[in-house]
């Protein structure tokens, strides 16, 4: 079977050959965006609910696990909040809270967006899960899960 002269041939990294993240037919380059991080001690209230269910998620692994809180782009309203137990990480840039034994971390990069916050848990016929009122927030979606 003969191979069409002008079929696209397989991309070919070569290391010597110098690339560019080019946009626009190589007119141009994108380059990181660097911002200044506003750095802020994080206070976080809980309410007894929210601790409840928090220790029923750790499932007895306070001792190895944490709780990593933190907001990501993303959402209607700008960011979204994630809430993930895994083990600790080796990284002096989180804020470290201790809430009845779980140890709760907060990125530096989102302790301005998070300080003040209240997590409350509500269980409800469609479900449930945490809620979070941010003083902080401009706007929020319906869902809750979203804020700017």
């Amino acid at each position: 079977m003969a191979i069409e002269e002008n079929a696209p041939q397989p991309f070919k990294y070569h290391p010597s050959t110098p690339r560019n993240m080019g946009i626009m037919d190589g007119e141009g380059f994108s380059l990181p965006v660097v911002a200044t991080v506003e750095v802020v001690d994080v206070v976080i209230t809980f309410t007894d609910s929210a601790k409840a269910a928090m220790r029923a998620e750790f499932q007895g692994d306070e001792d190895s696990r944490v709780l990593v809180i933190s907001a990501q782009s993303g959402g209607c309203s700008g960011y979204l909040y994630d809430m993930k137990i895994i083990e600790e990480p080796d990284d002096d840039l989180f804020q470290k809270l201790d809430v009845d034994g779980m140890t709760v971390l907060i990125h530096n990069k989102d302790s301005a967006l998070l300080s003040g916050i209240t997590i409350d848990f509500k269980d409800s016929l469609m479900g449930g899960g945490f809620q979070i009122e941010n003083p902080n927030a401009d706007r929020a979606c319906g869902c809750g899960q979203s804020f700017g």
